[in-house]
């Protein structure tokens, strides 16, 4: 088990420690231990996993779940037991670091669910070794379900290559690499069942998480994360989509967001922000495009699921989706194959975006939190603008962030200090400002943006 934090830590002694495999040109700042959890990303370990969720022959929430299939390795219920299987492995190889759980209820009749179905969320836990901060949680996630052309379709052929076992196969690699590590906060690594039926399971996960008070900082969702093997893809390139108005906010929230121009401000995307500075300091040699969009064109995820019960959480996407290897089945018709099958996924363009999750996962586990009750002093008419918070355990300081109201990014910054109050020479009609919090290593919280205190 290897203790985060040496950031000092050059990646070179890293290449020495893991000279089984080439070490990729990386970044040298940031987090040594997570440059290392970085470096043990395997592409093969991906494939393998996608290659074993198509064994299955089919994924489908609605497909059998008795012991008959899952002993023959066939159906969702097999699928799940595998998965579960696999966390179990990765924490007996950590000494029993995961706590490995699920979440099983029964969906009743819908518009997609022909009939009372259960459904199972299977995860992992990996708890935060501050006394403090292990209540603070970040969380990876994918549906390991499938379809093909039919949504009540429950023994044909599904593979589901891409959609979602790309993104279950993200959660379990992020799960295997840092449960070496140890981190103040907690992470989750969640695989849901149900997206295709309407989100159902990531919506009974999110409303559990509500009920009991769970302090979900970030969810990160990776859904379609293949890299589609066609014409018009960027490999370089994933979408993270956030919201912007947030789902769960209220209306006197919502009118204090459009008088103060927050719309651009929200929770998601300050994740979204983070994920593109997170790409920045550890080289994954994939780029992030921020979508300032709850989601694809009319269409959703399991993350606005979490997003209505008042998280923050963002979506991976690949850039250019193919829609001939969506929701069809396999076949071949005039010369085009259709089906979502292993052989147009990009295994290692997986491997990046296992990456970046983990580099991100690994960031906000290791920051402190975010600084509580920031507030912009608004009683009195001034050109400067000063700003107050509450202190938080683990901040050696504070840093004050800053863009023009047309901007999108935080562009500027200012260390101010170990302090809880800070006047800058800017006019708060001018700018957009945010407060983050720094611990001794350099690790980053996520920004908060003030509320007016008048």
């Amino acid at each position: 088990m290897r203790i985060f934090g040496f950031r000092a830590l050059g990646y070179g002694v890293l290449c020495l420690i893991w000279a089984a495999e080439p070490c990729q040109a990386q970044n040298s700042a940031g987090d040594a231990a997570i440059q290392g959890a970085l470096h043990e990303v395997s592409a093969a370990r991906i494939q393998a996993t996608i290659e074993k969720l198509v064994s299955f022959h089919t994924r489908s929430t609605l497909s059998v779940a008795d012991s008959t299939s899952m002993d023959s390795g066939q159906g969702i219920g097999a699928a799940r037991n595998w998965i579960k299987s696999e966390f179990e492995r990765y924490s007996q190889a950590c000494g029993g670091c995961l706590e490995v759980k699920t979440d099983a209820f029964v969906e009743v009749a819908g518009e997609r669910i022909p009939k009372p179905t259960e459904i199972v969320n299977v995860y992992a836990v990996l708890r935060g070794t501050d006394p403090l901060e292990a209540k603070r949680i970040v969380l990876v996630t994918g549906h390991y379900d499938s379809r093909d052309g039919d949504t009540f379709d429950a023994t044909g052929f599904a593979p589901g290559a891409n959609d979602d076992a790309s993104g279950t196969a993200v959660s379990l690699e992020c799960a295997r690499v840092l449960s070496r590590y140890k981190f103040p906060a907690t992470i989750i690594f969640l695989t849901v069942a149900g997206e295709e039926q309407g989100l159902n399971g990531s919506t009974h996960f999110a409303k559990i998480a509500k009920e009991q008070g769970w302090q979900i900082e970030a969810v990160l969702n990776n859904d379609i994360v293949g890299g589609d093997r066609s014409e018009g893809r960027k490999p370089e390139t994933v979408r993270v989509f956030s919201e912007s108005l947030p789902l769960a906010a209220s209306d006197e929230e919502l009118h204090r967001i459009r008088g103060l121009g927050g719309e651009n401000d929200s929770p998601s995307r300050q994740i979204a922000h983070y994920v593109a500075e997170t790409a920045k300091e550890y080289s994954t040699g994939l780029n992030p495009t921020l979508i300032f969009r709850l989601d694809r064109y009319l269409r959703g995820g399991d993350h606005s699921a979490f997003n209505e019960q008042g998280f923050a959480a963002v979506r991976f996407t690949e850039y250019r989706e193919n829609y001939d290897h969506q929701h069809q089945n396999v076949r071949t018709e005039n010369g085009a194959e259709y089906g979502d099958l292993p052989k147009f996924v990009d295994f290692d363009y997986v491997a990046k975006v296992a990456q970046l999750n983990a580099a991100t996962l690994g960031s906000l586990a290791s920051a402190p939190a975010p600084p509580g009750k920031v507030r912009l002093m608004a009683k009195e008419l001034q050109n400067d603008s000063t700003l107050t918070w509450e202190a938080v355990p683990r901040a050696a300081g504070y840093e004050v962030v800053w863009r023009d109201t047309s901007g999108s990014g935080w562009d500027h910054s200012e260390s101010v200090g170990n302090v809880t109050r800070a006047t800058l020479k800017l006019s708060k009609d001018n700018v957009i400002f945010a407060v983050r919090a720094v611990d001794a290593a350099g690790h980053k919280s996520l920004p908060v943006v003030p509320q007016p205190e008048q």
